[in-house]
């Protein structure tokens, strides 16, 4: 749709915050949105001027931060959430993920992400990766709800795994999902892990990439067992056999890269592969703590990433800025690390970069789409809100911030969530297609385990 059939919006009076890496802030701010872009960022009085201002309608960000829509950079729709617990992960992959994934039907992985993505943009979350099943269902669900979601197949073809995604599935996703929705939806290539995928899968991903001018996304080194498992099969490290295996590249995303060495971030930087961090599922799982920092430094572009609800086991992004920080601190020893202005960027603008969409999304700046979030500070938790030299709202967004003081949610200048409500689905029914879904995938999982 035009920008010119679409009335203006002012979101009027909050303390902005645009991630354009300068720690700007304009408090107070505002935002004014037209059509689906943003035309004006900054003080209220300088906006307030601006020729399209005039008759836009107001929303009140009065006692609000106000920042751009987060970037989930790694998740798993599913069904399992609190089933799984207090295992390694190659156990609670071989007795609970993977017999799911056995009998999961097309009806399950739709009510599947019709869920994920309605807790995700309740919290805030506007864009996601998404590695699941039947992801026709996932691009309705998208549709439906109005928001960005790049799909990523579960595919693997080693004996054994032949009821995942293929790379036929892969294909024929791409010709009728390779971008839809006006672009939102778009379709990538999906590699579950160098142990599901044979080398001709990796290499097949690789050409399908280049031909529909699409991502990759897989997952790697998230346990040591792992990296000893592929210098056993392989004799290379995880990183170095996927250069190997062609897949590194500056649109190819790589969940978890926990148990890195010097030289496989030196491949990840010299390549311009992307990371996706996952500090709450890495914590859960007891995988360990990625090396961020370091990434960071040499140039990796870091997003952050909730992973599935089975080993969060939410989908709030805010709550994950707090984790990410905490385990850099942890982990270093170092308390200067984790910096709240770094931990906003890996959820936005870093994001944005590594999903290819840094040109559309990721910060509030003229030109650029109108995906934009209101947090309400008008809580206990976030007392005393200062600004000028004692300027705390970044602070309190990582530290004190949940998904649940998230106000209001735009994607393209569309409001989706206002005062805490979803309002492009019927968030119950949806609740309750879900449980079903559950009840009959628990069931069906049962009988295949039995049988």
């Amino acid at each position: 749709m035009s920008e010119g059939s679409r009335a203006a919006t002012l979101v009027r009076g909050g303390v902005v915050l645009p991630m354009e890496g300068d720690k700007q802030v304009h408090d107070p701010g505002s935002v004014l949105i037209l059509g689906d872009t943003i035309v004006a960022v900054g003080p209220v009085e300088e906006v307030d001027r601006h020729p399209d201002a005039a008759g836009a309608e107001v929303v009140d960000a009065t006692g609000h931060a106000v920042i751009p829509g987060l970037q989930n950079t790694h998740l798993h729709s599913g069904l399992l959430r609190g089933t799984a617990e207090s295992m390694s992960l190659w156990d609670w992959l071989q007795s609970y993920v993977d017999p799911a994934h056995a009998v999961v039907t097309p009806e399950i992985a739709r009510a599947a992400s019709y869920l994920a993505y309605t807790e995700g943009l309740r919290f805030g979350t506007t864009s996601v990766l998404d590695m699941w099943r039947y992801m026709e269902g996932s691009a309705e669900a998208a549709t439906t709800l109005g928001t960005r979601a790049t799909l990523a197949p579960y595919v693997a073809d080693v004996e054994g795994y032949d009821y995942f995604e293929s790379i036929e599935s892969n294909r024929a996703l791409l010709e009728t999902h390779r971008s839809a929705a006006g672009g939102r939806v778009r379709t990538w290539l999906g590699l579950e892990h160098l142990f599901y995928c044979t080398p001709d899968a990796f290499h097949a991903a690789a050409e399908l990439a280049e031909e529909f001018d699409t991502g990759i996304h897989t997952h790697s080194s998230e346990t040591i067992w792992e990296v000893q498992e592929s210098l056993s099969r392989f004799g290379r490290r995880p990183i170095e056999e996927m250069f190997n295996r062609g897949i590194l590249g500056p649109r190819t995303v790589i969940a978890h890269c926990v148990w890195l060495d010097d030289r496989e971030l030196a491949l990840l930087a010299e390549t311009g592969t992307s990371v996706a961090h996952c500090p709450c599922s890495n914590m859960k799982l007891s995988s360990g703590p990625a090396r961020v920092g370091d990434m960071r430094r040499m140039g990796v572009t870091v997003g952050l990433g909730t992973d599935g609800e089975k080993e969060n086991n939410n989908l709030d992004m805010v709550e994950e800025l707090k984790f990410a920080s905490l385990l850099q601190k942890v982990s270093t020893l170092d308390p200067t690390t984790g910096d709240p202005w770094d931990i906003l960027d890996m959820a936005t603008a870093a994001g944005a970069r590594a999903l290819g969409i840094g040109d559309l999304v990721g910060t509030l700046e003229p030109g650029k789409r109108a995906d934009l979030v209101t947090v309400d500070l008008r809580q206990p938790h976030f007392v005393p809100v200062l600004s000028g030299p004692h300027f705390n709202v970044a602070a309190h967004l990582v530290f004190s911030a949940s998904g649940h003081d998230v106000a209001d949610v735009w994607v393209d200048g569309l409001r989706l969530v206002a005062d805490g409500s979803v309002l492009t689905v019927d968030v119950n029914a949806v609740q309750a297609d879900a449980q079903a879904a559950a009840e009959e995938l628990f069931e069906r999982r049962a009988a295949h385990l039995a049988g």
